[in-house]
């Protein structure tokens, strides 16, 4: 399936770029999202004369990551969690919780921003956790995850 990508797509390409992806990744993520549009003759017309209506929203996506990125500096939040005595959880502290401590603290996070490569936290303690703000804007966070006493 051939398609424009109408914003940077991370390991896929660039806005403008026409890309070859599986059928199924077309039409159940791509499309949908409005990340991208069948490369038809009339839709490539239509994307060249609309080129800078799409760089221009492409711009004001990567500012407005980029000063989300400035909230989240110098930001650290503390999680309290059930745990044993030896500083094991009971349970496990995830993306969601993560997302939603940031909230409240002021900082706006949807979970799916949130990057826990190595699965869950699921010891006490002091974590650096990776967040995907734009397919080029990426920070680092500090999160505690304390016993709840």
């Amino acid at each position: 399936m051939e398609l424009i990508l109408l914003q940077k797509v991370k390991n896929l390409g660039a806005l403008g770029d026409k890309v070859k992806v599986k059928p199924g990744y077309g039409r159940n993520y791509l499309v949908p999202q409005g990340k991208a549009t069948a490369a038809t003759p009339t839709n490539i017309a239509e994307f060249e004369q609309r080129r800078a209506e799409y760089e221009a929203r492409a711009n004001q996506q990567l500012s407005g990551a980029e000063a989300r990125k400035a909230q989240f500096e110098n930001l650290s939040v503390t999680i309290k969690a059930n745990a044993s005595p030896e500083g094991k959880l009971f349970g496990s502290v995830g993306p969601r919780d993560i997302a939603d401590a940031f909230t409240a603290a002021g900082a706006a996070l949807d979970k799916s921003e949130v990057v826990m490569s190595e699965g869950p936290l699921r010891h006490i303690g002091e974590f650096e956790v990776q967040v995907h703000l734009h397919a080029d804007v990426n920070t680092t966070v500090k999160v505690v995850v304390a016993n709840d006493d």
